[in-house]
């Protein structure tokens, strides 16, 4: 069963464009004509719609285009996100922009994309069954990647809050992986509260119990959650079927934080009507590294995935741990 994608109310309002802390640049509208469209070359389908692989017809490069309703107002939205994380090509790691476009038939909005070989959800259910893990070389390569563009997304005030297997693309030799699909995207200046947004497993736990000033570490949760899958042959570590499922599935594997740690967190309605009335234990161990024991994943690869779990959900010693590991995986590129 898939998880479910929520999706914020400011993300569905026709005014959420020209929110505060999102830059109010003009997006020229291009003419659709300049590209010859493969409508049966379909890339992918969403709720939003479906993307296709089209050419540019003066350069021949081939290019995806999503297309948008004539109804849906979040195509300009979508595309100064993208815009701005691209940070103007000097972003290698989130897929290229290339513009906004019109079909004069139907009205549709498009939004113009660099075009990649495939998803990395779609890689790993490529794999076949009985395929040993993917080597942990080529994981930290991958988390490298996609932590560097996170973060120079960031530094430009970005939170994507849907970062999945699905929306991490990879390139033709398989070398390079980028993070797209902005539909989702809020800026870190944006006015509170902020309201939930992205796709159930790879949701942080704070956005899950509703907390409203929460951060770009929503970010680095679902990057940790990435990371666990490509450990773990392509199974998502937690399965929830609802937020208080998903929430027991986190706080069952990486313990139940208090208030030592998350002030907040006993006054939430999870912590005061739901743990009560499963008769939840208070499981403050963080059992990791039974789940992955070195034979799947070495100390040093243990300590990258803390870097992108938030602190309050690790041991003391594995926050310590993950803070050094971090800045020369990042450094060296390994």
């Amino acid at each position: 069963m898939a998880a479910s994608v929520k999706t914020a109310a400011a993300v569905c309002d026709p005014t959420a464009a020209v929110k505060p802390g999102l830059k109010r640049k003009r997006i020229a509208v291009g003419s659709m004509d300049q590209y010859e469209f493969e409508d049966t070359c379909c890339l992918g389908v969403g709720g939003f719609g479906a993307v296709f692989k089209a050419r540019h017809r003066a350069t021949g490069q081939t290019v995806a285009m999503k297309r948008y309703s004539p109804a849906d107002h979040t195509a300009f939205r979508e595309a100064r996100f993208l815009e701005e994380a691209n940070c103007g090509g000097a972003n290698p790691f989130v897929v290229g922009y290339h513009g906004v476009v019109r079909d004069p038939v139907t009205g549709e909005m498009i939004l113009v994309m660099e075009c990649m070989a495939a998803s990395l959800h779609d890689l790993l259910c490529q794999r076949p069954r009985g395929s040993p893990p993917l080597p942990e070389a080529t994981v930290r390569a991958a988390m490298w990647q996609l932590l560097s563009g996170t973060k120079k997304m960031h530094d430009a005030h970005i939170i994507h809050r849907d970062i999945k297997p699905q929306n991490v693309l990879i390139g033709e030799s398989h070398s390079v992986v980028k993070i797209c699909d902005f539909g989702l995207a809020m800026s870190i200046d944006e006015r509170l509260p902020y309201a939930p947004a992205g796709t159930l497993w790879y949701q942080a736990p704070e956005m899950l119990l509703g907390k409203p000033d929460y951060d770009e570490k929503v970010d680095s949760w679902s990057l940790g959650c990435v990371m666990a899958e490509l450990i773990n042959k392509g199974r998502p570590l937690f399965q929830g079927f609802h937020d208080d499922g998903q929430l027991c599935a986190i706080f069952d594997l990486l313990g139940v934080p208090d208030d030592s740690t998350w002030p907040w967190f006993s006054s939430t309605p999870f912590a005061r009507e739901v743990m009560p009335e499963l008769d939840m234990q208070l499981q403050r161990c963080n059992r990791l590294r039974n789940r992955f024991p070195e034979t799947k994943l070495s100390t040093e690869g243990m300590r990258i995935r803390g870097a992108q779990w938030p602190a309050h959900m690790q041991s003391r010693e594995e926050a310590d741990g993950s803070r050094r590991a971090q800045a020369p995986m990042v450094r060296q590129g390994r």
